[in-house]
């Protein structure tokens, strides 16, 4: 029998998450590296907007920042500290933050350049939830606590400089601290306790919509009517999204508090379901808010690339859910078995095992990883923001309800024990734990009618097809219900082709034949939009003759994912296995467990050509058998396997395979790599610099 031992060499830790964006397949090459710590933030532009939007969304697609540093697993007893002190007195509320204490916090000056801070980062957020990178501007997500953190301001500027995300500051107007009766200076006493709780709040508001505008409203103390009070300034401020990551005990006097704090139509307020386990919490139970419940996030080798259960430590650790005992059940929830409000109604990642990385220097002593709740909530706040305003009349909790086919749902685990299962128990559908199921882009977060925020829509143009050296002029339909401008922008256009950010118009000449995936995407200004994707066929010009080509897209994989579909991570610049040339290239398997990777791409090979396929393959291994293939890599064009490679064709460098496919000219064939790996000992796949020519 083989033994089963670790490889002896390890796969990176970016393999397991360099998860592109598929609706967002930007070039890789000429991202900006990442800005040193603490480094000088980037200058504000005449039009900040405008900057902010491009800087980030690199920020959020490089895959270099899209490296994922596992702290624990699901459900796992890690050690934490509650950063506010606990406080059951009736009419006070505790913060949900928990901060790990097993990591070791580090100053911005400890972390070296280009090195990430443990716990999930802003693009490992946005690979997750599925979510845009364009949107969010003009939009201000509004955060109540209680207390000062007076560090507020320089540690969120370390944050989003770590990340590569572009200033939000007073100065430039993206970031306002104020107190609850709206005073830039009277602020509250500082408190090092509830300084970790709203850096959590600022870091995610940063990590899920960066170019939303940031207002932290500051109570007076930890009482209800203190942080009503900042409640209602937050709202008069002009936040149209409010996170609230703190709570209590629920008492007969939350009804009256709901009418005189939380009853604010066309605002989404999102509010913590709490960390005690099962059992509701108020103000999640407000029929006016968002009730978020927390999960469990880890990766997973599944389509999404995660997977997610109910956060669960113990019987007193976990999300909170239950049925309120006295708010009544508003006319959207539909559950049957509590007959008042149920919580929750969406949840996002909350454990502190799978937790969250954030920057507190007041509170804490630099890098950390959080958990919580208190992460959940102005997680989903901050999709909200990326959907769109909402309807002025509207209380945008229902929203989830009417697009449930528009979230991830959560089935596996429970916070406690209970009578009525659901109440505690994961399930298909609705459940108290993780209510309808976490964001799956930001669909279920607007009304999707009339009342709603703005709709983008964009008109399909049908499948394209055209021929090198042809040019080309294509007029993309798009539409806006609140009749705002739009910008256009789109991924995947054949060699050649560009957009009018302005009016929509795909023109230029093909140059290059192939099969390309375009999606072309229109935003407005409030962030909301629409896209549509098609089939793009570029053939080999000339009249009748063969005309020499290469028709395969991005043929040496330095554009990243465009024009080819891969496995999560397998097209990468991870400088573990060497490229043949660039900095790209597809590197299949390597993980020493049971894995399978592919790489592939749709081609048409015109009529009366001869065509030939060549690329450089290396392969590598921890295999010690010379007679069994215990990994297998198989290449096929269409249902022809062109050749089947293993452990047993290891080489130190590259070698170059060739293969005529003159048999398949006229047709139209998917190129694909398929590599299989058993259950221990890597072997590595690497697949570089191929060509499709035609003669």
């Amino acid at each position: 029998m083989r033994e089963s031992r670790p490889s002896g060499r390890t796969r990176s830790a970016r393999r397991l998450l360099a998860v592109a964006f598929p609706a967002l397949s930007l070039t890789v090459a000429g991202f900006a590296a990442a800005p040193t710590a603490g480094a000088a933030q980037p200058a504000v532009a005449a039009h900040p907007q405008t900057s902010k939007v491009t800087t980030n969304n690199k920020a959020l697609t490089d895959p270099e920042r899209q490296t994922f540093h596992s702290t624990g697993k699901a459900g796992q007893k890690v050690p934490t500290t509650h950063v506010c002190a606990v406080d059951h007195t009736p009419g006070h509320a505790s913060c949900f933050a928990q901060r790990r204490t097993d990591i070791k916090q580090k100053l911005a000056a400890a972390i070296t350049p280009n090195a990430t801070p443990s716990g999930l980062s802003p693009a490992n957020l946005h690979s997750a939830y599925n979510l845009p990178t364009a949107a969010g501007s003009g939009m201000t997500v509004g955060i109540v606590d209680a207390y000062n953190d007076p560090n507020a301001e320089s540690d969120l500027a370390t944050y989003r400089s770590q990340y590569g995300l572009s200033a939000c500051t007073k100065a430039n107007g993206c970031f306002k601290q104020v107190s609850q009766t709206g005073s830039t200076t009277s602020l509250p006493t500082n408190d090092s306790g509830w300084a970790g709780e709203e850096m959590l709040d600022i870091d995610m508001v940063s990590a899920v919509c960066p170019n939303c505008n940031i207002v932290l409203v500051e109570a007076n103390s930890a009482n209800d009517t203190d942080l009503g009070i900042a409640e209602n300034e937050a709202v008069s401020l002009g936040a149209k999204f409010v996170s609230n990551s703190w709570g209590g005990s629920e008492a007969s006097t939350q009804t009256s508090e709901d009418t005189s704090y939380f009853k604010h139509p066309g605002v989404a307020i999102t509010v913590s379901a709490g960390d005690s386990g099962y059992g509701a919490e108020y103000p999640a139970t407000s029929q006016y808010v968002t009730a978020v419940g927390g999960t469990a996030l880890t990766t997973a080798s599944n389509s999404r690339g995660w997977s997610e259960s109910v956060w669960n430590t113990s019987s007193t650790e976990g999300t909170g859910s239950g049925c309120s005992a006295y708010d009544p059940k508003p006319s959207w929830q539909t559950d049957t078995g509590c007959s008042k409000r149920m919580e929750s109604d969406v949840s996002a990642v909350a454990d502190p095992a799978t937790g969250v990385a954030v920057y507190d220097t007041y509170g804490g002593s630099g890098w950390a990883v959080y958990g919580g709740t208190s992460a959940s909530s102005p997680i989903i706040a901050s999709v909200y923001a990326l959907a769109g305003t909402p309807g002025s009349s509207d209380y945008p909790a229902k929203y989830p309800y009417s697009h449930t086919s528009n979230l991830n749902d959560v089935t596996s685990g429970s916070n406690g024990s209970c009578t009525t299962s659901y109440f505690c128990k994961a399930t298909t559908g609705y459940d108290g734990p993780t209510g309808w199921g976490t964001p799956n882009g930001t669909a279920a977060f607007t009304s999707g009618g009339s009342t709603g925020g703005n709709t983008v829509s964009v008109t399909n143009p049908g499948n394209q097809s055209t021929t090198t050296g042809s040019s080309v002029s294509l007029s993309i339909k798009a539409s806006d219900s609140a009749g705002a401008a739009l910008t256009y922008s789109a991924s995947g256009l054949p060699t050649g082709l560009s957009i009018n950010s302005s009016t929509g118009v795909i023109s230029g000449t093909a140059s290059t034949a192939g099969t390309y995936q375009v999606t072309v995407t229109a935003t407005d200004s409030t962030g909301a939009t629409g896209s549509t994707s098609f089939t793009w066929t570029v053939g080999t010009g000339g009249g009748g003759g063969c005309t020499s080509s290469q028709l395969l897209a991005n043929p040496g994989f330095e554009s990243g994912n465009t024009g080819w579909t891969a496995s999560s991570g397998v097209i990468t610049n991870d400088t573990g296995e060497a490229a043949h040339g660039g900095s790209y290239k597809a590197w299949m398997n390597g993980y020493g467990t049971s894995h399978t990777d592919t790489v592939s791409q749709s081609v048409t090979i015109p009529a009366g050509c001869k065509a030939t396929l060549t690329f450089y393959l290396h392969v590598d291994t921890a295999e010690t058998s010379t007679s069994t293939a215990y990994d297998k890599l198989t290449v096929t064009a269409g249902s022809t396997t062109l050749a089947s490679y293993s452990n047993l064709n290891a080489n130190s460098g590259y070698a170059q395979k060739t293969f005529d496919l003159s048999s398949l000219a006229g047709q139209t064939v998917t190129l694909k790599f398929n590599g299989v790996e058993d259950s221990s000992l890597q072997t590595s796949f690497v697949v570089d610099d191929t060509a499709l020519t035609t003669s």
